[in-house]
């Protein structure tokens, strides 16, 4: 069997999210318990870190992990989905899990008899790999972010070292609930027992359901942005952040230079910081010179991608994965600070989320095209370019994500901006053909 062969069993046959949506997510942490004592709970067999969050999840987590590995830790990452390659959901020290590895362990328990007598999801699926998988490489730490919520997460089997939550916005609202405390009540299904919790952004709608969780669970909850603040900010001369970072109104960390690009990173490194504050407070040794090497090569050491990621010149072209409310405003901040003459847009999104508050939040004097990945989840690109003209959005729409990207970037002049987003879907498109 080959590793494609194994990529079109675990798409085709097992229930996925981000392809159907809603109607792969599950209910209950049933089936990843009975998979989780099927391979003798590997989770048990390495200390995690475990990071769940609305927005910035994926940031802190590739940050954590590349700080951990310059500390001399065997670390692996577990994060969600992938955007050019399965193999990137499950990394140690940076590595991506062989093809071989993926395919010997599919076909020897996914394929042929049911061994566990219960039809997993793709994710839940992942998940018991991704453990298994640690186990068996003996990491000394797992960074494994969530993948939807939290309390029902196929991740929240684990009793982790600290858990993390970045912060709170409106996304998956079917399924989390439309309130900012129920999405925060559902995150919060992270905090365990004696377990410490950092959370990255106060909110005065979700702090007291932090506060709460935290006392029924007799454990600190930490609100990192109480005590790391970015001071200032710039871009180097090699194109990464370089931030000053106070503690308690004091400066703590200065010149700390950023592989990972958007602004956004402002709020995320001050609750890397925490993190690693508590975690030295438990025993673990990361030094100050590991947290400057670690975050300075963030990006190259784990491989994220996705992340206002420049991947063309002469025009500019740049690419984020942000896609609910939070993170487009934070992506829309990001535009109005870069240098351009003209905007071109490349957008899709997904059908399952109410598109109307995003769009609001979008640049008006930008040229749209209009697109939708190829999955059955993606939004029709007629009906998104039909409620965007509503709003006073112009441009045109297109069947495909490279006939939207190559008509972007032939209408660009080089002192234009070309950015793709709207969904991780297009995004990954783009990459994938970069690749």
């Amino acid at each position: 069997m080959t590793y494609t062969e194994t990529l079109d069993f675990l798409y085709a046959r097992l229930p996925m999210f981000h392809r159907i949506g809603p109607a792969a997510y599950k209910n209950s942490l049933d089936n990843t318990l009975l998979l989780d004592k099927y391979f003798g709970h590997p989770h048990r067999n390495f200390k995690t870190v475990h990071i769940a969050g609305t927005n910035g999840k994926g940031s802190v987590s590739h940050m954590l992990a590349a700080v951990f590995q310059n500390a001399g830790y065997k670390t692996g990452l577990y994060t969600s989905p992938h955007l050019v390659d399965f193999r990137e959901r499950i990394r140690v020290n940076g590595e991506m899990i062989s093809e071989k590895e993926v395919t010997d362990w599919v076909e020897k328990y996914a394929i042929g008899e049911n061994l566990w007598n219960i039809e997993p999801s793709f994710f839940e699926l992942t998940v018991a790999l991704a453990f298994d998988y640690f186990s068996r490489q003996k990491v000394d730490i797992a960074i494994v972010e969530v993948g939807l919520g939290g309390r029902l997460d196929s991740t929240n089997i684990i009793t982790p070292e600290i858990s993390v939550i970045t912060n709170i916005g409106y996304d998956h609202v079917q399924l989390l609930g439309d309130t900012l405390e129920k999405i925060a009540g559902e995150k919060a299904g992270i905090i365990k027992p004696g377990v410490p919790v950092v959370i990255g952004e106060t909110h005065p709608e979700t702090e007291i359901v932090f506060r709460n969780v935290a006392q029924n669970a007799n454990t600190p909850v930490y609100f990192a942005d109480s005590e790391y603040k970015t001071e200032y900010s710039m871009l180097s001369l090699d194109g990464k952040q370089i931030l000053n970072i106070s503690k308690n109104g004091e400066p703590a960390f200065q010149d700390v230079k950023v592989d990972l690009l958007g602004n956004y990173q402002q709020k995320n490194v001050p609750t890397v910081l925490k993190t690693i504050e508590i975690l030295n407070e438990l025993g673990w040794k990361v030094s100050q010179e590991n947290i400057y090497d670690g975050l300075k090569n963030a990006a190259k050491s784990t491989g994220l991608m996705g992340r206002w990621q420049v991947i063309g010149n002469n025009p500019l072209v740049v690419c984020d994965t942000g896609h609910n409310e939070d993170g487009i405003k934070m992506i829309v901040s990001q535009i109005k600070n870069a240098a351009y003459k003209n905007l071109h847009i490349v957008f899709g999104m997904v059908a399952d989320k109410d598109i109307h508050p995003v769009l609001q939040l979008l640049p008006g004097e930008a040229t749209y095209y209009f697109t939708r990945a190829a999955l059955p989840r993606a939004l029709d690109e007629k009906i998104l370019a039909d409620q965007a003209s509503l709003i006073g959005l112009k441009g045109e729409s297109y069947p495909s994500v490279k006939e939207a990207f190559t008509v972007a970037k032939m209408n660009a002049d080089k002192n234009d901006l070309v950015f793709v987003g709207g969904s991780t879907f297009v995004v990954a498109e783009i990459l994938q053909q970069k690749k």
